[in-house]
């Protein structure tokens, strides 16, 4: 469960003090890699918590991600069309899912450790 917390606060530092400034022109594109990006970082807790996750997977799931949002935002800038909007609601519905089953687990675990007592 480190690696993915780990990566999100280096990724956040790195942003918060690097002083890079996202030109407007690619302010989707990031925005849409950002959300992929997060939704591989919570399907890593999840995996964790499920006793599931693999270095490999997160990794290569990380970036192909992050790389396939932001080429269909890119494709649908160049189509004229917002294909950006089926990534955020893709990775958005992921996220609400990934949340959630963590949730579950996290109480889940609370509860069987409340009932031992």
């Amino acid at each position: 469960m480190l690696l993915p917390i780990i990566a999100l606060l280096i990724g956040f530092t790195l942003g918060q003090f690097a002083g890079l400034r996202i030109p407007a022109a690619l302010a989707t594109y990031m925005s849409v890699a950002l959300l992929a990006a997060l939704d591989s970082v919570l399907g890593g807790v999840r995996a964790t918590l499920e006793g599931t996750f693999d270095d490999m997977i997160f990794v290569t799931g990380f970036f192909s991600n992050a790389l396939l949002a932001a080429a269909l935002a890119f494709l649908g800038d160049k189509l004229g069309v917002n294909l950006y909007m089926a990534a955020i609601f893709a990775f958005g519905v992921r996220l609400f899912q990934n949340l959630a089953l963590i949730r579950r687990i996290i109480v889940a675990r609370i509860s069987k450790w409340y009932r031992q007592k």
